[in-house]
């Protein structure tokens, strides 16, 4: 009986012992995260270099200067050119302005100069032996001018043939503007007929005369018709007698490096815009 009672207590105690040290469902570890990567940086914009100063578009010409002849009627764009190239080189520029024929007898007698700007190419030919080559500007446009408001009616060359209209044209000797009046009037048939009451020597003169009520109408060039008292006709009679303004090169600046880079400065953009804001059309 002993002997039995050990054993059943014997067993208890072993079963008991298996159960405290018996294979349990260990834990699971919890999984290593994954290292995270680095944040990638935002690439740095790059420095552009910083670029050398832009040469000067023009040369230094300071000491150097240009003696150039201009028709009286182009002397407020003419002297805009003149100015800015001035300021852009250095070189100083002479402008003399005056009538054509005027201009023709300062070129032979006093033979100096660089250019002479005329109003017409017809206006170099008196001195061509003096001109190295020649170059388009802008058209220089004749019209038909009358009083602001055009009391008389006029509609064309042929009126200025009535007895009521008093007219002024350039004087034809010493101004293109003078020689084409002359001609349009030959080729309308009123040379005999128009009331001719003044003739002037330069052409913003004829708008001065019309805007002071001393003559209903006049030839001129459409840039001069910008006076108070004055506007442009509406007819077609004029076109026919459109005429181009040269830039023409005298021989005595031959090899004149201020020559050289006046002769360029007057094919830019530059000169081109201040032209065309007087009202001129480019050459072509």
């Amino acid at each position: 009986m002993k002997k039995t009672l050990v054993l059943l207590l014997s067993l208890v105690l072993v079963i008991g012992l298996c159960a405290c040290s018996g294979g349990g469902t260990q834990p699971t570890a919890a999984p290593t995260a994954a290292p995270t990567a680095a944040p990638t940086e935002a690439p740095q914009p790059t420095v552009a270099p910083t670029e050398a100063p832009a040469e000067p578009a023009w040369p230094d010409l300071s000491g150097q200067n240009l003696l150039i002849y201009c028709g009286a009627g182009m002397k407020q764009p003419f002297q805009e050119i003149a100015d800015l190239f001035q300021s852009l080189t250095g070189c100083e520029m002479n402008v003399t302005f005056a009538n054509a024929a005027q201009i023709q007898t300062q070129i032979s007698t006093a033979q100096e100069g660089a250019f002479f700007i005329a109003g017409a190419a017809g206006e170099v030919k008196p001195v061509e032996e003096y001109v190295a080559s020649s170059m388009k500007l802008v058209k220089h446009i004749p019209v038909l001018a009358v009083a602001s408001g055009n009391p008389k009616g006029i509609t064309g060359i042929a009126d200025l043939a009535r007895e009521d209209v008093s007219t002024v044209i350039g004087d034809a000797e010493s101004t293109p503007i003078g020689k084409i009046a002359v001609q349009a009037f030959a080729d309308f048939g009123v040379t005999d007929s128009v009331n001719l009451v003044a003739t002037t020597t330069t052409a913003p003169q004829l708008a001065t005369v019309i805007s002071m009520g001393e003559a209903d109408a006049a030839i001129i060039w459409k840039e001069n018709c910008n006076a108070e008292g004055v506007e442009i006709c509406d007819t077609p009679d004029m076109d026919a007698y459109v005429k181009v303004v040269p830039a023409a090169r005298l021989i005595f600046a031959d090899g004149d490096a201020a020559a050289d880079a006046f002769s360029a400065f007057l094919a830019t953009d530059e000169a081109n815009a201040i032209w065309q804001a007087y009202g001129y059309e480019l050459a072509k």
